[in-house]
């Protein structure tokens, strides 16, 4: 469950300010960086957008990870940078789905002012430009297989902050 908490409260985090990465994975040396499969999110991760992100209140500058593929029992670095165009007061709110393979493992709607004190924000977010720094620490033990996460982000009356995805996130076994 804690792995699920950090993949979603970094998710929460990519999505207001550039809001988390999100995905974690145990992956071996010889793997090559998850990347994103559809509408890249610019940077080293493996985020896409749901949908064309040109009328999102968050404009998404870029999101890395270091490492890229995150390493599991390590430090995970996610540096995220964006521009908020309208201010987020409380009560804007995610809709949250993480999956392993075909199982939904979470389906539910947050809170984002509750969720971004996970990385270190509070309600309310000015406009502006915003760069975030946050370290995780990777638990060693995840369940191999693959996950997904989506997470559509919306202020207290309704409008699109952002949507995000991260598809087939592969966690393997230790090697």
């Amino acid at each position: 469950m804690k792995l699920l908490s950090t993949t979603a409260a970094l998710l929460v985090f990519l999505a207001p300010v550039s809001t988390t990465a999100r995905s974690l994975g145990i992956f071996g040396s010889s793997q090559s960086p998850i990347q994103a499969q559809g509408k890249s999110v610019e940077g080293d991760n493996p985020l896409e957008y749901c949908s064309d992100p040109s009328s999102d209140i968050l404009e998404i500058k870029s999101v890395n990870l270091t490492p890229n593929p995150p390493l599991p029992g390590k430090a995970l670095v996610i540096k995220a940078e964006g521009t908020l165009h309208e201010r987020i007061e409380d009560g804007a709110y995610v809709l949250l789905e993480v999956k392993y393979g075909l199982i939904t493992l979470i389906r539910q709607e947050v809170n984002l002012c509750e969720q971004i004190v996970n990385v270190d924000l509070k309600c309310p977010l000015e406009t502006g430009d915003m760069t975030l720094t946050k370290q995780v620490d990777l638990p060693k033990q995840i369940p191999p297989g693959r996950y997904t996460v989506h997470a559509d982000v919306f202020t207290r009356d309704d409008e699109r902050i952002t949507c995000l995805e991260a598809h087939n996130i592969e966690f393997k076994g230790p090697f």
